[in-house]
């Protein structure tokens, strides 16, 4: 009896927020998870047939090209340019899943089609494939949103991913034709739209102490005026 008694003495209970926030958690990483499964299991496919799937992308301005709006972001054109963008994609689409999980499959799929089809429509006469107008698309929604919002976490992670990718901020300029510029571009096009569309929803505004203060103080000078 001393023993159990002892065990039950050093056992410490889980907090309730802290539970909840790892069920939050988990729960937002099993889309990212799928979509990473998916991209990578199509690259396998691909490899193994020995094919060349370039032919699924976004072709712009003909209708055959409009599949590509679908197929294109599952779609690269070596293991380098997918383990490239496997992680930034993974990372922020996390974020989206974990801060906006009451809209995050609407900000996913909506960046994920605008995207497309701005490329379709805007995009030079080549093959557009890759995630990459994701990743731009995921981190302008989330620091534009952060901005708006004033979260400091979203503006974080965005300029998190941003020092770690250097690189994407010249990834929207024309100098490298070899990349589609373009997706990159009209992806944060999207993303920063997005962030517009949903401004009233999401994570809550950060609000400072001495914000309350000021407000109190208006409601008493208020008050005071009014007798």
């Amino acid at each position: 009896m001393g023993k159990r008694g002892r065990k039950k003495k050093w056992k410490k209970e889980i907090p309730a927020e802290t539970l909840i926030e790892k069920k939050k958690f988990i729960h937002a990483l099993i889309f990212p998870c799928f979509f990473l499964f998916i991209i990578w299991f199509i690259k396998f496919i691909e490899f193994s047939l020995s094919s060349d799937f370039a032919r699924f992308g976004i072709y712009p301005g003909k209708l055959n090209g409009l599949v590509g709006i679908i197929s294109a972001p599952l779609i690269h054109a070596n293991f380098k340019h997918l383990i490239d963008n496997s992680i930034p994609v993974f990372l922020l689409s996390l974020a989206i899943f974990y801060f906006y999980r009451e809209i995050s499959y609407k900000i996913f799929f909506m960046i994920y089609f605008l995207t497309g089809l701005f490329v379709w429509i805007g995009g030079r006469e080549a093959y557009h494939i890759g995630a990459s107008g994701l990743i731009y698309g995921f981190a302008s929604f989330l620091f534009f949103s952060g901005v708006i919002r004033w979260n400091i976490n979203l503006l974080a992670i965005s300029l998190l991913v941003i020092f770690l990718y250097g690189s994407m901020i010249w990834g929207i300029l024309p100098y490298d034709f070899h990349i589609s510029w373009e997706s990159h571009l009209l992806g944060g096009v999207s993303g920063f739209l997005m962030a517009l569309f949903y401004r009233n929803e999401g994570p809550e505004r950060i609000k400072y102490s001495w914000e309350d203060e000021d407000e109190e103080e208006n409601v008493e000078f208020y008050e005071q005026n009014e007798e």
